[in-house]
């Protein structure tokens, strides 16, 4: 996967602070990160308990479950195209207008 570099002058001319926005999507990529790391976990969860006679073909499923996830787009570049493509908004929770 070939690194991409963003133009941070860009991203601070569509609407507030650059630096504020940056903040927000790596907040954005620990939730990904986290959430990904659940569905794994819930998914793998379903492979505890069983006796050691059909180890073999249930750690053929336990890697293709893990070599799907680890397909997947990583959690700072996803969080990157969806700040780029607006579908990130953030706040201030406490200030007041």
């Amino acid at each position: 996967m070939p690194i991409r570099t963003l133009d941070l002058e860009e991203m601070g001319s569509k609407k507030g602070n650059r630096y504020e926005k940056i903040v927000a999507m790596s907040k954005r990529a620990r939730q990904i990160a986290a959430q990904e790391k659940l569905e794994l976990d819930e998914k793998l969860k379903y492979f505890e308990g069983f006796e050691d006679e059909d180890e073999f073909t249930f750690n053929e499923e336990q890697e293709r479950i893990s070599k799907a996830f680890e397909k997947l787009p990583h959690a700072t570049q996803r969080s990157v195209s969806e700040m780029l493509d607006d579908k990130v908004t953030y706040r201030y929770p406490n200030k007041e207008i």
